[in-house]
């Protein structure tokens, strides 16, 4: 098409760079000027001075899973902080298991069902419940602390996301400590096998498995870490190791030991609740002295105790607090953060001013609420290289949320599937990660840059296509059986299409969708396609949400 100028030309997988060259929107979306809190890095919005609605909706980005108009009031009303403190009062939510709790996964039926029940209840609580932080924290912590129901079954995945939610906003360390006393964990990543070998029981055998991912992938990482994130090196420009392959053996004889609490016969999941316990065969742990990343842990300790000194350990070592933070900015705010916003949430990690490490609310706080994290709510005030890429879970339920739907889009039933499947990105299906080592990873850069862009490694030509015409949009029966509420659009539309686009940039845009996107929504809305008013309307919003402006949270 002719009209697809300038924006058409700037890919999906355009980075932040991208976009800013593509965007030359004048549009005002200035925020109230933020107090800076020299002690901290933080801002503060006086009551006196009102969150915009374009701070708002950025803001609604950064903590939900897409931004809603009732959301942007809500926050526009009680300012960051305080809707921030809001959410950290909501109930703790849990999944229902009971649905997945007996059926034999070796019948198709049942398996189909389990899995659809699955998938629904991990979307709709992303998509729906009232508490979008905690979710919101709960999708990143699962991507760099992985149960995947490729492994297990959906009941132990769902008792997995249940332990996130109970620990999203507490200490890391007792989540560390929930992780490796959780049933799903010590089945996903075998140490449930860790045993030492003893006269006792020769036939027994250390597994690693978890030992190392918990060091590797969810405390510490690979090479020594200063509190701004930069590596440490040596004489020869080297980095450091973080730990060497006798620390790996010492953390595994420290997690020997752990049984279920129940058998998981076929059919029955429910041993998957609770928390595993020490066995009560001596011969199940390793009781003699071991040495930790420098630390000594003294003989003699149970299986419970050893537990609880190695995660003081990893608790105590230098990288925990930038490992933590870079990933929790990654996920909520930006790819690339700098050194300076890193080390002031590292900061906050290390110490919540009382003496706390590991005190997730206060982190949260110093995640959102830096001054590089709100500086754009100012629009075009932050630097070129700010934001990060919509990741195809946020994208999917940022598009339905805008539309207000309340569940996500299914696909009709078949022959051969007769129960209709949860349409979902099909590059990130949510908790079932292909491996430990998750969708991707955080150290991840773009090509050609040293920029980090973890998320660009999934917006490859699958995904692509699914954002431009994927989902069956164009099916009234699949919209509304998710609950959207797709006729404002429509009426837009009919109405004139200067009132679909201001709808269209109220609602994902912040209301400042830029020029360029404005005028090329207008030349196709010249050549309409389609027969109906739902099939003029839905190519012209996935085209929008599409291009690079939706495609990168800034």
């Amino acid at each position: 098409m002719k009209a697809l100028t300038r924006a058409a030309r700037c890919t999906v997988a355009a980075l932040p760079l991208l976009l800013a060259a593509c965007n030359n929107s004048q549009d005002d979306g200035s925020a109230a000027a933020p107090t800076l809190l020299a002690s901290t890095g933080q801002v503060t919005v006086k009551a006196s001075s009102p969150v915009s609605h374009y701070a708002a909706a950025r803001f609604a980005d950064q903590v939900s899973f897409g931004a809603t108009p009732a959301l942007v009031a809500e926050i526009e009303k009680l300012g960051f902080e305080a809707w921030i403190d809001a959410q950290f009062a909501l109930p703790v939510p849990h999944h229902d298991t009971s649905p997945v709790a007996h059926y034999d996964d070796q019948v198709r039926a049942q398996a189909e069902a389990a899995n659809r029940y699955f998938e629904n209840a991990n979307l709709t609580a992303m998509i729906a419940r009232p508490d979008q932080l905690r979710q919101r924290v709960v999708w990143a912590m699962s991507q760099w602390i992985v149960v995947s129901s490729n492994k297990v079954q959906e009941y132990a995945t769902l008792t997995w996301i249940n332990l996130l939610n109970d620990n999203a906003f507490g200490n890391y360390g007792a989540l560390l400590r929930a992780v490796s006393t959780s049933p799903p964990m010590g089945v996903y990543l075998d140490n449930l096998s860790n045993r030492p070998k003893s006269d006792e029981c020769p036939w027994c055998a250390p597994n690693e498995n978890y030992s190392r991912e918990l060091m590797q992938l969810f405390s510490l990482g690979v090479v020594k870490l200063n509190l701004d994130g930069s590596i440490q090196r040596d004489a020869s420009n080297r980095p450091l190791e973080t730990y060497t392959q006798q620390d790996v053996e010492a953390m595994t004889r420290a997690m020997t030991g752990w049984q279920m609490a129940k058998n998981v016969p076929r059919g029955d999941y429910t041993g998957f609740d609770g928390v595993l316990i020490p066995d009560p065969w001596t011969a199940a742990h390793d009781r003699e002295a071991k040495t930790l990343l420098g630390t000594t842990i003294p003989a003699g300790q149970s299986t419970t105790q050893d537990m609880e000194a190695a995660i003081d350990v990893l608790m105590g070592h230098q990288n925990i607090a930038p490992f933590v933070s870079l990933r929790l900015i990654q996920h909520l705010v930006t790819s690339n953060p700098s050194p300076a916003y890193l080390r002031r949430v590292a900061t906050v990690f290390r110490d919540n001013g009382k003496g706390v490490a590991g005190d997730m609310k206060a982190v949260l706080k110093a995640v959102l609420l830096d001054t590089e994290a709100r500086k754009g709510d100012t629009l075009g005030a932050d630097s070129l290289s700010f934001g990060k890429m919509r990741e195809p879970v946020l994208w999917y339920t940022g598009m339905l949320r805008g539309m207000g739907c309340t569940a996500p889009l299914r696909w009709d039933a078949t022959p051969e599937y007769p129960l209709p499947g949860i349409a979902k990105p099909s590059v990130q299906s949510p908790f079932m990660q292909s491996s430990v080592f998750s969708y991707y990873m955080p150290t991840d850069r773009a090509p050609g840059s040293n920029l980090l862009a973890p998320e660009q490694r999934l917006l490859n030509a699958e995904e692509l296509s699914g954002r431009i015409g994927g989902y069956g949009m164009q099916t009234a029966s699949r919209l509304s059986n998710a609950g959207c509420q797709v006729d404002p659009f429509i009426k837009a539309l009919s109405s004139s299409p200067r009132a679909f686009i201001d709808l269209m940039s109220e609602r994902y845009f912040r209301g400042a969708m830029p020029q360029t996107l404005r005028q090329n929504l207008q030349d196709l809305t010249a050549t309409p396609n389609g027969n109906t008013p739902l099939e003029k309307t839905m190519p012209l919003l996935q085209y929008a949400l599409a291009t690079p402006y939706y495609g990168v949270i800034r």
